[in-house]
C-alpha cells in the first residue's frame, strides 16, 4: 500500500476504503487497517473525523516546511561529515547513486530517479553516524518521495537534477564544507521555488 501511494497509484486527495484494499491487496481488513494507521503516522495518509482517510494533498507551505527540516538535519549532517577522517566510502555510495539517477534518467524511469535521489541523501544523513538523525531523516523522506514527480515537471532538464547530486557529493567529500552548505541550501531551495513557478502558472500559488 505504502508503494502504490508513493508511485501515484492511489492520487493525492484519494480516499482509502478498507473494504476495497482489503480485495484489492487480498488480505483481511485488519492489516489494511493497521497498514493505513502507519501512513497516517508517516504523514502519507490523513484522517479526517466522519469523513474518512486520504491520501494527504501536500500544499506549497507543506512542502517549504519539509525541505526547511531536511535542510536542517542534512546541514548538520555535512558538517558532521567534514569530520571524517575517511570520507571514501562515502563518496563510493553517492557515485553509486549518483550513477542510478543518471542511468534511470536515460529511459526515463521517474520512480527509480526518486528513488536514486533518496538513496543520496539517505547516504548522507547516515553518514554522520546519528541514528537519531538518520531516524528524524525517516520523518521526512515519505513526504519527500511523494511530491517528486509533481517537482520533476519543473526542472529545466532531468540531467539538471543529475548534475546538481554530483557537484553537492564532490563537494561533500571534498573536504569544503561552506562550500558544500552554500550548494546544498541552492538544492533544497529549488523544490519551494518549483512549486511556486508550477502553482503560479497554474493560478493557483498555494497549490503543490
Amino acid at each position: 500500500m505504502r508503494d502504490a501511494v508513493l508511485s501515484g497509484v492511489f492520487p493525492p486527495g484519494q480516499q482509502m476504503n478498507e473494504a476495497e484494499l482489503a480485495g484489492r491487496f487480498e488480505v483481511s481488513r485488519g492489516p489494511v487497517r493497521e497498514a493505513m494507521q502507519r501512513l497516517v503516522q508517516e504523514g502519507l495518509l490523513v484522517s479526517h473525523p466522519h469523513r474518512g482517510v486520504f491520501v494527504v494533498r501536500l500544499s506549497e507551505a507543506d512542502l517549504a516546511d519539509v525541505y526547511l527540516a531536511r535542510s536542517a538535519i542534512e546541514s548538520t549532517a555535512l558538517r558532521r561529515i567534514a569530520d571524517l577522517p575517511d570520507r571514501e566510502p562515502l563518496a563510493g555510495h553517492l557515485a553509486a547513486a549518483v550513477a542510478g539517477m543518471a542511468a534511470a534518467v536515460a529511459v526515463a524511469d521517474w520512480a527509480d530517479v526518486a528513488d536514486s535521489d533518496l538513496a543520496f541523501h539517505r547516504a548522507l544523513v547516515d553518514a554522520a553516524g546519528s541514528p537519531r538523525l538518520s531516524r528524524m531523516y525517516e520523518t521526512v523522506q515519505a513526504e519527500t518521495r511523494l511530491s517528486f514527480q509533481h517537482l520533476m515537471s519543473g526542472y529545466r532538464s532531468s540531467a539538471e537534477l543529475v548534475d546538481e547530486h554530483r557537484r553537492l557529493a564532490a563537494l561533500a567529500t571534498g573536504g569544503d564544507l561552506q562550500a558544500a552548505l552554500v550548494e546544498l541550501a541552492r538544492h533544497l531551495a529549488d523544490p519551494v521555488r518549483i512549486l511556486r513557478r508550477i502553482g503560479a502558472a497554474a493560478g493557483d500559488p498555494g497549490a503543490p
